[in-house]
């Protein structure tokens, strides 16, 4: 077991304090720009006949202590059944997929390490 006393100076808590919301702010820009990537991979992706599914994507980043959450979504009632792979549907454009989003998520995800990482290097 190792012990280890914490002497409390003025100052040493308030900057550590500081370096931590400092690494969640640009952690949370880095999962913005992940977001932002997903969702624009995913509008490739989107069947469009009227454009209400592709007008409905939203994105949200919520931090709640240390754990950073990000959310891509459609708030069409009806996007579930378009993304749904047992659903046959016949699509008009040519770049429309099934999992439209499941697969933008996919292929994005690998730059979200590079954004955070990138991110954290920053200056401030």
């Amino acid at each position: 077991m190792i012990k280890i006393k914490v002497s409390k100076r003025k100052g040493r808590n308030q900057s550590f304090l500081q370096y931590c919301q400092h690494v969640d702010q640009r952690v949370s820009r880095a999962m913005q720009r992940f977001l932002f990537d997903a969702g624009a991979q995913s509008a490739i992706y989107t069947p469009i006949d009227t454009s209400t599914l592709i007008n409905s994507q939203f994105r949200d980043v919520t931090v709640n202590g240390t754990k950073i959450t990000g959310r891509i979504g459609y708030s069409a009632s009806y996007a579930v059944y378009v993304h749904d792979p047992k659903v046959k549907q016949k699509f008009k454009r040519p770049t429309a997929k099934k999992e439209f989003l499941k697969k933008a998520v996919e292929e994005t995800l690998p730059n979200l390490t590079k954004y955070i990482h990138e991110e954290l290097k920053r200056d401030r």
